[in-house]
């Protein structure tokens, strides 16, 4: 082969064709044409793996080798076989086509990378869940181009956010009425909140209390906003004898409800979380025997699903409630809806 001078930086020739400096390198095509040749050693079974001509890959073979400047292959009528060349090179080629792999892999997750601004409604405690922060968090890591605004709602605007487009999505609790669609995040009990001087929160840990308990009990009421069909279900309105509930002072948010709650004025219903997140003087906290469970969800209105913001949010946390469901329950550890 004829050496190119150091100072000409133009064209490399060899063989009697001239190839320009940046075309001396050969094309990761070339290499996984040669590392399939190097496997069946065979330029008709490759051929045929390639999904190409067997004289076209034997061009490509050629060129390859005029690239590089050795001998890859010695053929002969009835073999293939590696020359030594050949043989030190396949590492070589595996790695730069295995980088070249990632590098299209990487610049395809880029080119699937949404911008924009979510903004995430939540109720009460929602925001401080552990099924918050793990979508969240995976959310950032698929999507780190994306910014995320948590936006606290009341009792009363928690559907009206979400139909009005000022939130895209919402974190609130069962049941909500169409058209919202969900996706059900965890389930836990429920417990009663009561007075701290009320007799029934000295009962014995061992001794929950039941809707028989807390018939004589007024029970906090919602904003005419509020959908009355939730809260209805949230204050087991009707009571199981089909007797109505009796509702006392107003709540629009959960820190009014608990500061009716401690002054004595009326009892309510709320996640077994409110322990951890809202502990309160005179306010108590206790096991209920016939509540049915509390489900936490996801909510949106179909029509901005087509949303980039929206659609990966959405993504996201059906991945994070199906890998929480295939997980074995630990300590700390939330239990997915329908695990």
């Amino acid at each position: 082969m004829e050496r190119v001078p150091d100072g000409d930086r133009s064209a490399a020739k060899t063989d009697g064709f001239a190839f320009p400096t940046h075309d001396r390198d050969p094309s990761t095509h070339q290499l996984r044409l040669f590392l399939t040749l190097a496997q069946e050693l065979h330029f008709g079974r490759a051929a045929t793996r390639l999904f190409m001509t067997q004289p076209a890959l034997s061009r490509q073979i050629r060129m390859l080798e005029r690239k590089l400047g050795v001998d890859l292959l010695d053929r002969t009528s009835r073999s293939v076989t590696l020359t030594p060349a050949g043989r030190a090179l396949i590492p070589e080629a595996e790695q730069v086509v295995s980088a070249m792999a990632g590098l299209r892999r990487r610049a395809t997750e880029h080119s699937r990378e949404v911008r924009g601004h979510l903004v995430l409604g939540f109720i009460a405690g929602e925001a401080a869940m552990p099924y918050t922060h793990a979508i969240l968090g995976e959310l950032h890591r698929r999507q780190p181009r994306i910014t995320v605004e948590l936006r606290a709602l009341s009792f009363g605007n928690q559907v009206e956010a979400l139909a009005n487009g000022d939130v895209h999505a919402a974190l609130l609790r069962s049941p909500l009425p169409p058209p919202l669609r969900t996706i059900r995040l965890a389930t836990e009990p429920r417990v009663a909140c009561l007075p701290a001087a009320d007799r029934l929160a000295a009962l014995p840990d061992e001794r929950p209390v039941t809707l028989t308990d807390l018939a004589d009990h007024l029970v906090v009421d919602m904003p005419a906003q509020a959908p009355r069909d939730w809260w209805d279900d949230w204050a087991a309105n009707p009571r199981p004898d089909g007797s109505p509930v009796r509702f006392g002072p107003v709540a629009a948010d959960i820190e009014s409800l608990l500061h009716i709650v401690a002054r004595g004025q009326a009892i309510s219903f709320l996640p077994a979380a409110a322990r951890r997140l809202y502990p309160r003087a005179g306010v108590a906290y206790v096991d209920m025997a016939d509540a049915p469970p509390s489900t936490a969800a996801l909510a949106w209105i179909p029509a901005g699903q087509e949303r980039p913001v929206l659609s990966c949010l959405l993504d996201t946390t059906r991945t994070v409630v199906a890998t929480a469901a295939e997980r074995p329950r630990t300590g700390g550890a939330y239990r997915a809806a329908g695990a």
